[in-house]
């Protein structure tokens, strides 16, 4: 199953949460897996969209506490590492989509950059090496085709 990582703030506007809802539900109509940060704004949003389509969703959560996840988190991953735990989101999903947000979704940007993970922007970083999407439509569809890209040439090498 391809694990799909939306990535933003906590504090987003109205269009960066309903793009993330809509990244939710279109992930989980794919047969994709949900990676967060599990807790509100944009990582809420998609978690919702997700669980609205019968998908699955992890949350990722800075917190010791699993009960910090947010409601739409089918499985919370309590790590008590505070925002190391970008880290871990990064190495989680096959691919990124990020959806606004700041620093921190500056750091997981760069975490799955240097783990050579696709990273598909909207309204988000304008970094190099990272895939600009015009719409969420084309994130998902982005993200779905490099994740299988990079997967299979995983695959390929061995796994390396």
């Amino acid at each position: 199953m391809i694990q799909i990582g939306v990535i933003g703030g906590r504090v987003a506007s109205d269009w960066h949460l309903e793009a993330a809802l809509t990244a939710g539900k279109l992930i989980a109509e794919k047969g994709g897996l949900l990676v967060t940060g599990g807790l509100t704004g944009v990582m809420e949003a998609a978690s919702k969209g997700a669980k609205s389509a019968g998908g699955l969703t992890i949350g990722i959560v800075p917190q010791a506490d699993k009960k910090s996840a947010n409601s739409f988190v089918d499985i919370t991953i309590a790590t008590g590492l505070g925002i190391a735990r970008n880290s871990v989101i990064a190495h989680t999903a096959d691919a990124l989509i990020a959806i606004g947000g700041e620093y921190g979704t500056l750091s997981e940007i760069a975490y799955g950059l240097q783990l050579k993970k696709p990273v598909v922007t909207l309204k988000s970083w304008d970094i190099p090496g990272t895939v600009t999407a015009k719409d969420v439509d084309e994130a998902v569809s982005l993200a779905f085709k490099l994740a299988i890209s990079t997967l299979a040439t995983e695959e390929g090498n061995g796994g390396l």
